[in-house]
């Protein structure tokens, strides 16, 4: 089973608008043209895929626009030939190397990860929220910006249920990022969710014993 990873831009207190951090560098784009490069594919919601479209898909002239930094490029490169899945229920397709998920979003993610290859790659806001909420996500990567925005939106706020990590990555750019890779506990790794949204939690140590003395 591949893993999904979910990576974004979060100021030191938790905005996660994607204006709201240092603008991009060399430094900091050779990093995440790396982490397109290692997935297998991207999963967007419509709002992010929309965004990233129109910023990075290569015109139809094959040349890329002016504005665009030299150092830039391996990175527009890298996502333009990505393959894309896009979940939505009101966008009627989608191209640029993307298939469309429609219906129950927790289902089709789990049948992609369960796909072989080394992995998969979310990026956005809600889209993410709803997949930690069911438990999808098994690797978290947050590049702390030393940025204090003083407004929203707040980075998975809404989500139903504590999830414990653990470091297992730190690197620091030279601009002050701070990037920082976490993992679900086990604990955390074990807790799922039902088809019906319930939480579904495995039954180990005192609540096994509590569990015991009720038989």
């Amino acid at each position: 089973m591949r893993p999904l990873r979910y990576s974004i831009n979060v100021t030191l207190d938790g905005c996660c608008h994607h204006e709201a951090g240092l603008p991009p560098d060399e430094e900091s784009m050779r990093y995440w043209t790396a982490e397109m490069q290692r997935a297998d594919a991207l999963l967007f919601g419509r709002v992010t895929y929309g965004m990233m479209e129109g910023a990075w898909r290569q015109p139809a002239t094959g040349t890329w626009p002016a504005w665009m930094e030299e150092w830039e490029v391996p990175f527009a490169e890298a996502i333009d030939r990505a393959k894309k899945y896009v979940v939505s229920s009101t966008l009627g397709g989608v191209d640029w190397n993307a298939e469309l998920v429609q219906g129950a979003v927790g289902q089709a993610v789990q049948r992609l990860k369960q796909e072989p290859g080394e992995g998969l790659w979310v990026g956005g806001v809600r889209l993410p929220l709803t997949l930690a909420g069911l438990g999808l996500i098994d690797e978290y990567e947050f590049l702390v910006q030393p940025v204090l925005a003083g407004h929203g939106p707040t980075l998975l706020a809404g989500l139903s249920e504590r999830i414990q990590l653990e470091l297992v990555d730190r690197h620091e750019f030279r601009s002050g990022v701070v990037a920082m890779r976490y993992r679900p506990t086990q604990a955390a790794a074990n807790v799922g969710r039902a088809a019906d949204g319930s939480t579904v939690r495995p039954v180990t140590g005192k609540h096994q014993s509590l569990s015991q003395k009720r038989s």
